[in-house]
């Protein structure tokens, strides 16, 4: 059985995190430059983990036990892989090309790398061998209804925990137009969850204080962002001029509801600090959701933030470990386990 929640406890620290693509490198490369001066895999400091799309991919794996160094390297070494620009400059330029083509007649990119790679990370372990709870979004586009992988942290949350953690890393991260819809182990066709929550800092504040109970008052949430595109209004109006925007536009207006339904569920900023947000505004294209070209730029960006904000982060994240956290549900051995 679990064990019951203390109201009392002084504080519960929840980690969101953002989704983005290739752009996982920030987060990813903060959290690992943070974890060096950590005793133990910086997960362990979190009593629950959000993620969406590529920060859901983060959030498995920090749930499962990986360092934000592992899940780092993990971005670096396959992320040319996953986005096919792992054949030199030549080849990279010609496929470019084919793969704008592409984009209108089907999906960017095969799921077939994605899921290996994912594979060689995550292996067979299921969302139930998670050490800390996790929450990862995603979207049902039959039904049109949110999709919420969940670990067995409530009594009825009776079925997740038991599927494989891929299952939940390839929905969340199945964006469309980019990869196709995933069709998990239990034949459920889900896409990214960005459609929805990709910002997913709203999530993590519903279901700290609905679903276990946690005081508002009580949690203090570290939200880091993937960057966020910067671009002044164009001073010409019509569907031409703003059909480039509307996506932004779209993630803009997301982000900014979620820490909004955040701060009111927590009480930030008006009665205390509650929320850590950590993002950066870049120029417009600067980095893409694909584009693994400036993979170190980001890291040395993401290292120089968390250099700044390590001692104040130290201080309200990192003291000390989070409690171990015990499911509801055990795990049942798999059927063809001997």
């Amino acid at each position: 059985m679990i064990e019951p929640e203390d109201p009392l406890r002084r504080e519960y620290r929840v980690l969101s995190l953002d989704g983005g693509g290739i752009r996982g490198v920030f987060p990813a490369a903060i959290l690992a430059r943070l974890e060096e001066h950590l005793d133990r895999p910086i997960g362990r400091y979190f009593d629950l983990i959000v993620g969406t799309s590529t920060g859901g991919i983060i959030a498995l794996g920090l749930a499962l036990g990986l360092s934000a160094r592992e899940i780092l390297a993990f971005y670096e070494e396959r992320g040319p892989e996953i986005f096919d620009q792992h054949r030199g400059p030549v080849a990279n330029w010609i496929r470019q090309r084919y793969r704008g083509l592409a984009n209108w007649l089907g999906y960017k990119y095969s799921s077939r790398s994605l899921n290996k790679a994912l594979r060689d990370i995550l292996g067979d372990r299921r969302l139930g061998e998670s050490l800390t709870r996790v929450v990862i979004p995603s979207w049902h586009p039959v039904n049109e209804h949110v999709y919420l992988y969940k670990t067995a942290h409530h009594p009825r949350f009776e079925s997740d925990y038991r599927q494989p953690a891929i299952d939940a890393a390839m929905a969340t991260a199945a964006a469309p137009t980019f990869l196709s819809p995933y069709l998990t182990s239990d034949d459920i066709e889900l896409v990214d969850g960005g459609v929805w929550a990709n910002n997913p800092i709203g999530v993590a504040a519903v279901e700290a204080v609905g679903v276990l109970g946690w005081p508002g008052e009580s949690l203090k949430i570290l939200s880091i962002g993937t960057t966020t595109d910067v671009k002044a209004p164009s001073r010409f109006g019509g569907k031409l001029f703003m059909a480039p925007n509307v996506t932004r536009l779209f993630m803009a207006g997301q982000s900014h509801s979620a820490m909004g339904a955040a701060r009111i569920i927590t009480g930030d900023p008006h009665t205390r600090k509650a929320i850590w947000r950590i993002d950066h505004v870049v120029p417009t294209g600067r980095y893409t959701l694909d584009n693994v070209a400036r993979i170190a730029e980001m890291k040395s960006r993401a290292f120089a933030e968390a250099r700044e904000q390590l001692p104040e982060l130290r201080r309200h994240f990192f003291h000390s470990p989070a409690e171990r956290f015990v499911p509801v549900h055990a795990l049942p051995p798999l059927k063809n386990a001997a």
